[in-house]
């Protein structure tokens, strides 16, 4: 059975100024990436595992993985089944508070 996945509203913030701010440029590859994020997030609800520790975590035990140039922080409940995606983050910024 797959995990849920849940966005929080931080991470669907980070997505939508991702994507604004590619748009201005070039908006086919901001549908692009913002597709690819997308799809990449869901690999998440068969494998919540896959990504490794984030150390740096200040509740706990965070999880990230890559796509491209970007770094998706997350969470996972076992007992719940499910995974919070916490923030969408550019590698090329400082560390997010997570």
């Amino acid at each position: 059975m797959d995990y849920k996945i849940v966005w929080s509203e931080a991470a669907i913030a980070d997505l939508h100024d991702i994507c604004s701010y590619i748009a201005q440029d070039d908006p086919r590859a901001a549908q692009r990436i913002g597709e690819g994020i997308l799809d990449h997030v869901r690999i998440l609800g068969a494998f919540p595992f896959i990504g490794p520790a984030y150390p740096r975590g200040s509740h706990g035990p965070l999880r990230e993985i890559v796509f491209g140039r970007y770094r998706i922080f997350y969470e996972v409940s076992e007992e719940l089944r499910q995974v919070q995606i916490l923030h969408v983050w550019h590698g090329a910024r400082d560390e997010p508070v997570v």
